[in-house]
């Protein structure tokens, strides 16, 4: 690897066969040298999730020139960890990806997320991060359309940076995207239910269900922006204080 180019570290939490990452490796190859460690299984809802009760294990998948592919069998954030303490200790990346997420990253969504977890572990490194979800489940899905927009930020982030402590959820939806969009985060929740079933010794278990319901009228929230076609950028934090009402809560409790 040059290092006079870019290091791009890429991980996501849909496996490190999943179609969106091979082509966020592709558009990120573009820009500098490109590492990834992913997980070896799916790992979509496992929010910050990390491996403390068993050995963590990874091993190289594939190599070329300008390109490492790693797979773990761990969480998307174990994936961070790992690869800053051992793979990448002595080259600290440029920039850190996650991604292209099968299925939106939006409001809410985004405290459940294993693509977003590794991106706000990247923020704790000091490393600009940013996560791609797009609005599709399908694993076979052809995410190419995004290609441009992603460029776009990519190549904003490498020339500019992010401010300290930031990182972009950016999210686009399951068609043409007509532009970009600086969004806040929608409020939304799901409605869950567990489907009752039965394992073919008798015994029984539940499936997670739900409906998603947003519960936000703004329309530069990200859920809203993504409804009117466009791709939603959400730069976000990881200190979730909640400063609007901390000096109420000093004169309530000190």
């Amino acid at each position: 690897m040059l290092m006079d180019r870019p290091l791009i570290f890429i991980t996501n939490d849909d496996s490190y066969y999943s179609k969106g990452i091979k082509l966020l490796i592709d558009i990120a190859s573009s820009f500098g040298d490109v590492v990834v460690l992913a997980p070896l299984t799916q790992q979509s809802g496992k929010s910050h999730s990390i491996t403390i009760s068993e050995p963590l294990r990874f091993h190289k998948m594939e190599e070329r020139e300008g390109f490492i592919g790693y797979a773990c069998w761990g969480t998307p954030v174990d994936c961070v960890k790992i690869a800053m303490d051992i793979i990448l200790r002595e080259r600290k990346p440029s920039l850190l990806l996650s991604g292209i997420n099968h299925g939106s990253n939006a409001s809410i969504n985004t405290i459940y997320s294993g693509t977003m977890a590794a991106v706000f572990e990247g923020c704790l490194e000091n490393i600009p991060s940013i996560g791609f979800s797009v609005e599709c489940h399908d694993e076979n899905a052809d995410f190419s359309y995004c290609t441009s927009s992603i460029k776009k930020i990519v190549k904003e982030v490498l020339d500019n940076g992010l401010d300290r402590n930031v990182c972009l959820n950016v999210n686009f939806p399951d068609k043409e995207i007509k532009g970009l969009k600086v969004a806040h985060q929608a409020k939304a929740y799901w409605n869950e239910t567990f489907v009752e079933r039965k394992d073919p010794m008798g015994g029984t278990y539940y499936w997670l269900s739900g409906k998603f319901i947003p519960d936000e009228k703004e329309k530069n929230a990200d859920f809203n922006v993504l409804r009117q076609g466009y791709g939603s950028i959400t730069p976000m934090q990881v200190d979730f204080t909640a400063y609007n009402v901390l000096e109420n809560y000093k004169k309530r409790f000190e």
